[in-house]
């Protein structure tokens, strides 16, 4: 009879545990878009130390986003955008996966990139599928990149920093300069 009661238990908790395991476990990143094509990836809080990213087009292009001298992984802090930059995803390569690696000890990039491209065809890639030393985790995420709009083209420049519309961009008095007299060489 003793029996029962701890079945039961085992049960309860069970189903305790497969219920909080639908939910997911949080993301360890974000994309914030910042235009059309171009992105920021953002990692959250708890994460180890340091990352890597590289990003998988639908075209089969690998693209390694964190390029150092030492081609090492990178120091990445939370709440603010990996490498303090955005990165410009060509649309014409269609949908990216984009990759994160975090781990806790920089880690080469070279042979992440090689094994990211030998798992490349896998659904889910998690941080057990790269031969690396110490801790690592991978978050995927999906980024669709988006035609920019045409960007704005010049303008004179004034003095107080302003650009003069509808201005030709031929020096003139206006700007300190004279225009050729001889068609400029």
């Amino acid at each position: 009879m003793t029996r029962w009661p701890w079945a039961a238990a085992v049960l309860v908790l069970g189903v305790g545990c497969t219920r909080e395991g639908k939910e997911g476990p949080a993301a360890r990143a974000e994309i914030r878009r910042v235009s059309g094509s171009t992105m920021e990836v953002v990692p959250n809080d708890g994460q180890l130390p340091y990352c890597l990213l590289y990003t998988v087009s639908q075209k089969g292009v690998i693209r390694q986003l964190t390029m150092t001298r030492e081609n090492r992984s990178i120091k990445c802090e939370t709440g603010r955008p990996i490498a303090n930059t955005s990165f410009r995803i060509p649309a014409q390569e269609g949908p990216v996966k984009v990759y994160v690696i975090f781990s806790d000890q920089r880690i080469p990039a070279g042979s992440v990139a090689q094994q990211l491209y030998e798992l490349r065809d896998r659904h889910n890639v998690s941080g057990m599928d790269f031969r690396l030393h110490g801790q690592a985790f991978v978050e995927q995420l999906d980024f669709i990149p988006e035609e920019d709009e045409a960007p704005v083209t010049g303008g004179v420049v004034g003095e107080q920093g302003e650009v003069a519309e509808g201005m030709d961009t031929a020096p003139s008095e206006a700007t300190g300069g004279s225009p050729p007299e001889d068609g400029g060489t």
